[in-house]
């Protein structure tokens, strides 16, 4: 009879720790998806802006069409993507299009003195910042649930509760070299 008990208890306590190991998974994963949601809130500020700047910076540069159409086209985008790795993808290619944009007004100085532009570029840096900082969230909260699954004793139990490493949100290879050279400085 003591046996049976003392098998009892440890089962229980077994139970226990899975359900506090998988409880613990499932909130690491929702803060990492509220992470994400925090991302989304930012990007959708920074898609209502982009077509206020293009619109500003269109009558300055009726020429640079292609870039202006890039950044439109990057827009749209970036709001159909549906999953978290197709906002990652769609957001760097925004991402890219405003760069581009932004080297294409430095041949507008009018433009850059024009006070709504100031005030638009303003606001547009200011979101740039927020979605950086959500970002860096986005990835701590990765990395938490990463760790998590990835160590012993949770590995054990992850994957048979179907919980994965998940990727952060990073700059695409193919840029990283353009980010890794300093900027240059001209006076």
């Amino acid at each position: 009879m003591t046996g049976l008990i003392v098998f009892i208890v440890i089962a229980v306590i077994i139970v226990l720790w899975v359900i506090s190991i998988y409880n613990s998974l499932v909130r690491l994963r929702n803060n990492r998806e509220n992470a994400f949601a925090d991302i989304d809130v930012q990007l959708k500020q920074r898609y209502d802006l982009v077509p206020q700047l293009v619109e500003t910076v269109k009558g300055y540069a009726k020429h640079e069409s292609t870039v202006l159409q890039n950044v439109t086209n990057a827009r749209a985008a970036a709001m159909s993507a549906t999953t978290i790795d197709d906002k990652i993808k769609a957001d760097n290619a925004l991402t890219s299009a405003l760069a581009g944009l932004k080297v294409s007004l430095e041949a507008y100085p009018d433009l850059k003195a024009n006070q709504n532009f100031l005030q638009l570029q303003d606001e547009i840096a200011d979101i740039e910042n927020k979605i950086a900082a959500a970002r860096r969230y986005f990835n701590s909260a990765t990395r938490e649930l990463n760790n998590a699954v990835q160590a012993f004793p949770n590995n054990l139990f992850a994957g048979m509760f179907h919980f994965q490493t998940e990727p952060m949100f990073e700059v695409p290879k193919e840029e990283r070299a353009q980010y890794e050279k300093a900027p240059e400085v001209k006076f």
